[in-house]
């Protein structure tokens, strides 16, 4: 009888026995906190990049409105300008977007005149579609924001 009691005993003590139950609980919190700021983060360069992009489409429009056809240096696709393929508007937009800390190469930037001319008070829009590639391989980040912008040419 005393023997069974000792057993009994040893297995309580062995079953409540602590050790190594900190250790265990900072592993899982730590996990849980590292989880938490690399999305914390990954959420931020998301946000960030969104910003900068809708900026980059903003800054080819105003390069776009500011060179028409009545500017030294037009950009359009009237017969008088030089630029008819857009490339310094496109030019404008990526270096604008260069600030998002991405890799731009999937970046794509289409420049449309509404009224296939580059006139003063025509429309033109500027439009940048990018497929964001996160940092960390989060589920559900990867997918291809477009923003647009569009003003009324000037000179």
């Amino acid at each position: 009888m005393l023997g069974n009691w000792m057993i009994g005993r040893g297995l309580r003590k062995t079953l409540q026995d602590e050790d190594g139950t900190a250790l265990l609980e900072m592993a899982i919190s730590l996990t849980a906190t590292f989880l938490l700021a690399f999305a914390l983060f990954e959420l931020c360069m998301l946000t960030y990049t969104c910003i900068v992009l809708n900026d980059a489409a903003q800054e080819g429009v105003r390069y776009a409105i500011m060179h028409g056809t009545d500017s030294s240096n037009c950009s359009g696709p009237d017969n008088g300008c030089a630029d008819k393929t857009y490339a310094n508007v496109k030019k404008i937009v990526t270096k604008t977007a260069s600030a998002s800390l991405h890799d731009l190469s999937a970046m794509t930037v289409n420049v449309t005149y509404g009224s296939v001319t580059a006139t003063p008070g025509n429309p033109v829009s500027v439009k940048v579609v990018y497929t964001y590639v996160p940092y960390m391989n989060f589920p559900g980040l990867k997918r291809t924001m477009t923003f647009t912008s569009q003003g009324r040419v000037l000179f």
